[in-house]
């Protein structure tokens, strides 16, 4: 591969935070949605524990990232016909998603501290809830991380959604991108 390819790409690095980032955000959510269908006791229990290492990892990714982020700046934006309009929304977008991408596991961690639990930290270390258990607030904290994540979702499905567009109806090299280079042929 070419100088000129790489410099247009992702570095392998941001390309493995981005999609463990993917996966790690897919399995929280439906690990969160289908929760409560999880028969009670261990099988429940262990359901729960895994959505929040998963949350614990997303964070790890976004931090991992940013910090690659500053080691290796992301490639320029694609040029498009839409212009600046465009290269605004996709800057917007996608501090919309690292946004959320902190938001949703903060405010999970506050709606566990609201229940009077502790975080396990990738179940070396417990960290105590500073708070008295407070079903109430834990109610309300649950419902904004449950909407923030669902947020957090469709902007994922957006975010692909153009990338797809990009590739198959813009023929730009969007997608490809972030792709690693063994699946990306150009």
């Amino acid at each position: 591969m070419s100088d000129a390819s790489t410099a247009s790409r992702y570095s392998p690095p941001a390309q493995v935070f981005h999609w463990l980032t993917v996966v790690c955000v897919a399995a929280a959510w439906t690990l969160g949605v289908l929760g409560d269908e999880l028969p009670r006791g261990s099988i429940r229990h262990m359901g729960e524990f895994t959505h929040i290492m998963f949350g614990e990892t997303v964070v790890l990714l976004l931090l991992l990232r940013l910090t690659w982020r500053i080691v290796s700046p992301a490639p320029p934006l694609e040029a498009t016909r839409f212009g600046a309009p465009a290269a605004l929304a996709t800057k917007f977008g996608h501090l919309a998603i690292y946004a959320l991408l902190l938001a949703v596991p903060v405010v999970g961690v506050v709606t566990l501290f609201h229940g009077g639990e502790a975080l396990s930290l990738f179940g070396i270390l417990d960290i105590p809830s500073p708070w008295l258990k407070n079903r109430e607030l834990k109610h309300y904290s649950k419902e904004i991380h449950e909407l923030l994540a669902h947020l957090l979702v469709v902007l994922a499905l957006l975010h692909a959604a153009a990338a797809l567009a990009h590739h198959y109806l813009l023929k730009d090299r969007t997608l490809k991108r972030m792709l690693p280079a063994f699946l990306s042929t150009d």
